[in-house]
């Protein structure tokens, strides 16, 4: 079976998710697409030099693949709520050696332009946008360059917008996906609705293609999907302990131990991101404000800290509520299980 989406033409549908930070290494991208899936690079916190880099690695594989942007408009942080913050979490950094009174926020928009230019000037199959739908123009010269696109959305209203845009396809998210969520909206609640009923909800409103996203950690999850429609799925916290993966030590020990609740938190970054339960999202979420990438910065020195001393309690450990799937395997064998078992 070979399953039709904007841009790629995959043997098995699915798809490893772009998972910034580095858990995504151009090796998994690579594995995925030799799987007969498709990997996307991400292009998230990473400089425009460093992202061609990535793109000209996984290119040398001589294998399909996307790549993904953080899509303006950030989320602007109140300077006050700010320095609260700031003070809140010195406990936390001084535990680390560290300092984070006297920071002021630092409010970016990721390279946006930088890197849209260096992708018309060196297309690639597919570009995916998560936070934000890029103006129609963009859409427009992306696919003058060859490209096509894929937006994220996490309601059905988004889904108007982004098929508004001109995007040629939807990744629909739902709120069990691991990481960042996608929504357009990070100040409101995320939609508590089951992936199938989420799939629904957009393919009612929209005639495009989608994909599915956001707790898939079994065959069951990859056909329910396929039955609601999804031309394919895309997987992300089920790869993380994947041979080909980056994800640290300290992380997968945490996901293998499989004693956490997954939670969502704006603690460590200022928008809704799902991860494993520990004692940095306790202390503060309910404290956090909004404000990204401001306070996705403000705490990235305690974060990277954490990492180095090998503390999970202090440690942004980004999980879906399938993670406990995961498995210490090659990717292909994750693929694997996900296809054939899904009675393909």
């Amino acid at each position: 079976m070979r399953t039709p989406l904007p841009g790629l033409d995959l043997a098995v549908p699915l798809i490893a998710a772009p998972m910034a930070g580095g858990a995504s290494t151009t090796a998994l991208v690579a594995a995925a697409a030799h799987a007969g899936g498709a990997g996307f690079v991400p292009g998230g916190y990473r400089t425009p030099d460093e992202l061609a880099e990535q793109i000209a690695a996984v290119r040398a594989a001589g294998v399909p693949f996307g790549v993904n942007l953080f899509a303006p408009p950030p989320v602007p942080v109140d300077p006050d709520a700010f320095r609260r913050y700031a003070d809140d979490l010195e406990p936390d950094a001084e535990t680390l050696g560290l300092t984070l009174r006297g920071n002021t926020p630092v409010e970016d928009d990721d390279h946006w332009r930088a890197k849209l230019d260096l992708l018309l000037a060196d297309p690639v199959p597919v570009v995916s946008f998560t936070f934000g739908i890029p103006e129609r123009r963009t859409v427009t010269a992306l696919r003058r360059a060859g490209t096509l696109t894929w937006q994220t959305v996490t309601d059905p209203t988004e889904a108007l917008a982004a098929a508004d845009a001109g995007v040629d396809a939807l990744i629909v998210q739902a709120a069990a996906a691991g990481g960042h969520s996608g929504t357009l909206s990070p100040h409101r609640p995320l939609p508590e609705l089951r992936l199938t009923d989420l799939l629904a909800a957009v393919r009612a409103r929209t005639g495009l293609p989608t994909l599915a996203a956001g707790g898939i950690g079994t065959a069951a999850d990859v056909a329910a999907a396929g039955r609601a429609g999804a031309a394919a799925v895309v997987v992300g916290t089920v790869l993380l302990r994947t041979r080909e993966s980056g994800t640290s030590a300290t992380y997968r020990a945490a996901l293998a131990e499989g004693r956490r609740d997954t939670v969502l938190t704006r603690a460590f970054t200022g928008r809704p991101a799902r991860g494993l339960r520990n004692d940095f999202i306790d202390r503060n979420t309910a404290r956090a404000p909004l404000g990204y990438p401001a306070i996705h910065h403000l705490t990235a020195p305690v974060r990277r800290a954490a990492a180095a001393a090998g503390d999970p309690e202090r440690l942004h450990l980004w999980a879906g509520t399938g993670y406990r799937h995961a498995r210490e395997e090659p990717l292909a064998e994750t693929f694997r299980r996900l296809y054939q078992g899904a009675g393909a």
